[in-house]
């Protein structure tokens, strides 16, 4: 083990491989085809329009 202030210096073979088993392996990537298209819709009112007393009405 290298002391306090020493640098250790990995080949990239052995810098990948402890990325690896440090992270794992990266989920399979996204195909174009298997992105979805969104849809806007309307804002969430703040509030109902029909409330009767603002004490009663609290956020979630």
């Amino acid at each position: 083990m290298a002391d306090e202030g020493e640098h250790v210096v990995f080949s990239d073979e052995e810098a990948a491989f402890l990325r690896h088993v440090r992270f794992g392996e990266l989920p399979p990537r996204v195909r174009p085809e298997e992105f979805v298209e969104l849809q806007e819709t309307d804002p969430r009112p703040d509030r109902p329009d029909n409330h009767l007393d603002d004490s009663e009405w609290r956020r979630p």
